[in-house]
């Protein structure tokens, strides 16, 4: 009963009675039962305020729903109206914050679709039923009565909601990625069309007035106009410069040009300076009273030009660049943070680029480190040595000049400062020794691997090549012994014939170390070892297409080592190897007691080995070892020194270098077309032998005698082929051997019982029977006759010219038989 009470007192109220007593309280209960002086009451206005004005309204919309079906009937907008109107009397403070942040929302018009209003509604609906649970959880019984007659209200009002929703009309279209490319492409073309419009006269007015009379507004613009020109180049959508607009290749070429040839003088010119090194004084730009009208242009310029290199790819065009940047060195320095990041694009085309651009990108590392060597060195060495062992895993024909530039072009940064080279030399050896001792005590094919590759090898020959240029020095002295451990270590870890080409890198870098620093190494050993290791002797089983490059090989495979070019290559890289070392020692006193086993060994190797090619080179470094030997220890029994004066064996040493010893003169000639022939396998090209070409032995030619003994023979001067091979017609059936040159030991019996068949022949001749069955006639039997007398007489000269030529050999050793080079068939065919 009490429900159908309240519920008929609430229909009964009209709209200004229930607008004035919904928002003061919190229950439809409340409206009729509870003043508003009551403590529950007062406890639930300040509730009231402290919620939020979303709430308000939505209570509010929700109470004029359920109370007031007339309402609906008026339509949304008188309903949005009144309730606007109450708001604004109930919480001022919300209305004027409508007022400022949302007028739309108050200025409500018929207008505004009822698609939007019924959405609305859809929503304060399911918000409604929580803020609802919030305000009426103080009294069970009220709130289930309430929860019970808003249940019903809200199926009432999803079916009329449901009946209005908007319906789109037809199907939905997606966005497909082609037109996302094209709207794309579209706002790209707009953005690029922004802008004025460089042309041909400009940039000749900008030039122009650049080298005339420069001035800063001019500057100004020309700035801003290669700004545009790097933007056509790069596809980032960061920041974009409207002034200017470049459009084609012309326009692009010319501004870039004038940039590159008039920039860099017109700074100096604005600044007042003709150049900002003096001689060993360097000033800086930042230090001039005009640095900070121009700073922001500068700025500017340089990072377009740092974009710019990035995007070049064209040789030529990039060395251009990297000229014009070497002008720009001391502006870049005033600029910390553009000055690394273009360090780091010229160290990466000082390590990928083609020799061109790797020289001139060193020469722009190399003076900004020596300005700023107090800020940057320590990074550029740690950088460029990481670009070095990066560029160097692979190793190649092609890319070995380049890799010999990066390594002495290091050298010279590490010359800079010699302190800083020592701790970095001590951390990079003590990182291969680590690698090295790794793979000695694992075994393992993965820890043999990481010493045995190009980066390894290549970092060794580095710091062998930077200790030998830096000597002498008391610094870097201390890192000569373990470099020699870890070189000799790596040696031994796989002493095998597939690692031999690893070998003989690892004995050059011993070579040039032992030599430059005057440190005794002890070299011959591991190059007298592959004699004793390698069988020279044994036949190759496998023929070899073109000879093995051992200056871009690391290790053999199983085919190669059983070709005939492995163990000429061998041979050859023995040659050298030894022939250097013995350079480099030939001028010391110890000299003849340092190559005796070497001398005994080589002397054993030509005793054993039976290939001639091998032995004739082994033998030539052995003639010229002894010589030296024989050159040094007479210059020693001259001297009168003692052996403990090591200032005067220096000075010895140091004048038999200069006059020189056998060997170092042969050593210097052979050492010049040693390095031609490199050249020419770098290159591609066919190898060159250095060695005399085989000759061929010839016959003695006929003398006037030989000719007059002969001379019977060939009145004749027909040109038919067959009359001058009379005596060399085919031979009988039962003769063997088909070729000129497979004579029978039996030859000369036959060319001597030659007389004997001729007097049968005439016997059948004479027979009647013969003669009537068709025998030939008497001209023939003529020239069968002559035939007869003219071998009969070519057996006698050969006979005698067999003679002569056996006496004349017999003094040469060589008793070969010049009969058996002729041979002469019967008539009966």
């Amino acid at each position: 009963m009490a429900a159908s009470m309240k519920k008929r007192k609430l229909s009964d109220l009209s709209v200004d009675d229930f607008m004035a007593h919904g928002f003061d309280e919190d229950s439809e209960e409340d409206v009729g039962t509870k003043p508003e002086g009551t403590k529950k009451g007062k406890k639930k206005q300040k509730q009231k305020k402290t919620d939020s004005p979303q709430v308000v309204k939505k209570v509010d919309i929700t109470t004029a729903k359920d109370t007031a079906p007339d309402i609906k009937k008026k339509g949304k907008e008188a309903k949005h109206k009144m309730q606007m109107s109450r708001l604004q009397e109930v919480d001022p403070e919300f209305y004027q914050f409508l007022q400022k942040e949302d007028k739309n929302l108050l200025e409500f018009e018929e207008s505004d679709s009822d698609d939007s209003a019924e959405i609305d509604d859809e929503e304060d609906e399911d918000e409604e039923d929580d803020s609802e649970e919030d305000i009426l959880s103080g009294d069970e019984s009220e709130s289930e009565d309430a929860d019970g007659n808003e249940e019903e209200i809200d199926l009432e009002e999803s079916d009329s909601d449901e009946e209005e929703l908007h319906k789109p009309e037809g199907r939905l279209e997606v966005m497909s990625d082609e037109d996302e490319d094209d709207e794309e492409e579209a706002e790209d073309q707009q953005r690029r069309q922004k802008g004025k419009l460089v042309t041909m006269a400009m940039v000749q007015k900008w030039r122009k007035a650049l080298r005339d009379q420069p001035s800063l507004p001019i500057l100004h613009e020309v700035i801003r106009a290669f700004r545009a020109a790097v933007q056509q180049t790069s596809s980032d959508e960061g920041e974009e410069d409207t002034k200017y607009r470049v459009e084609g290749s012309q326009v692009f070429n010319a501004v870039v040009g004038v940039c590159i040839k008039d920039v860099a003088p017109a700074l100096l010119h604005l600044f007042g300076v003709k150049s900002w090194s003096k001689g060993k004084k360097t000033v800086m730009p930042s230090s001039h009273k005009k640095w900070n009208k121009m700073k922001l242009d500068i700025k500017t310029y340089l990072s377009d030009v740092i974009k710019l290199s990035q995007v070049l790819s064209e040789a030529s065009v990039v060395s251009t660049l990297l000229r014009h940047v070497l002008q720009l060195v001391h502006y870049y320095i005033c600029f910390p943070k553009l000055c690394r990041v273009l360090l780091k694009r010229l160290i990466s085309l000082w390590s990928e680029g083609e020799e061109s651009v790797q020289v001139i990108a060193f020469f722009c590392v190399y003076r900004i480190t020596k300005l700023t060597q107090a800020k940057f060195l320590e990074w550029i060495l740690k950088q460029m040595y990481l670009a070095y062992v990066k560029n160097t895993k692979f190793t190649s024909p092609n890319s070995l000049p380049g890799i010999n530039f990066m390594q002495r072009s290091l050298t010279e940064l590490f010359a800079l400062d010699l302190h800083t080279t020592y701790q970095h030399g001590f951390i990079y050896i003590r990182q291969l020794a680590i690698h090295l001792r790794n793979a000695i005590m694992m075994k393992k094919k993965e820890n043999y691997q990481s010493v045995y590759n190009w980066q390894y090898v290549h970092c060794l020959y580095l710091w062998c090549r930077v200790l030998s240029t830096l000597y002498p020095s008391d610094i870097l002295q201390p890192l000569i012994y373990p470099l020699v451990q870890v070189i000799i270590g790596t040696i031994k870890l796989v002493p095998t014939a597939r690692f031999y080409p690893l070998r003989f890198h690892c004995v050059r870098a011993l070579t040039l170390l032992s030599d430059s620093t005057n440190t005794f190494v002890p070299v011959l050993p591991f190059i007298l070892q592959v004699f004793e290791q390698t069988d020279f002797n044994k036949k190759h089983s496998k023929t070899s297409v073109k000879p093995l490059n051992f200056a871009v090989m690391l290790k053999l495979s199983n085919a190669q080592l059983q070709e005939q070019a492995f163990r000429d290559g061998v041979i050859d890289q023995l040659y050298e190897l030894l022939m250097s070392y013995f350079n480099t020692q030939s001028h010391t006193v110890g000299f003849p007691e340092l190559v005796l086993t070497s001398i005994l060994q080589m002397k054993d190797f030509m005793k054993k080995c039976k290939v001639a090619n091998y032995t004739r080179q082994i033998k030539q470094i052995l003639d010229k070892v002894q010589e030296t030997c024989k050159f040094i220890t007479d210059r020693r029994s001259t001297v009168n020194f003692s052996l403990t004066d090591k200032q005067a064996i220096e000075n010895w040493e140091r004048q038999t270098k200069q006059q020189g010893t056998p060997l170092s003169k042969f050593h210097d000639n052979w050492r010049k077309l040693r390095d031609r022939e490199l050249m020419h396998e770098i290159a591609g090209k066919d190898r060159i032998s250095d060695t005399d070409l085989p000759t061929i032995k010839r016959r003695p030619v006929a003398t006037d005698e030989d000719r007059e003994e002969f001379k019977g023979l060939f009145e004749s001067d027909s040109e038919s082929d067959q009359e001058h091979v009379t005596m060399l017609e085919k031979k009988p059936a039962g003769h063997h051997g088909d070729d000129d040159d497979d004579i029978d030991e039996d030859d000369s019996e036959d060319i001597d019982g030659e007389e004997n068949d001729d007097d049968s022949e005439d016997e059948m001749l004479e027979s009647p029977e013969i003669q009537g069955k068709g025998s030939p006639t008497a001209k023939g039997i003529e020239e069968k006759n002559g035939k007869r007398d003219d071998r009969k007489a070519v057996s006698d000269a050969v006979k005698r010219r067999s003679q002569k030529y056996q006496q004349e050999s017999s003094s040469d050793g060589e008793g070969e038989d010049i009969v058996e080079d002729f041979e002469f068939s019967s008539d009966e065919d």
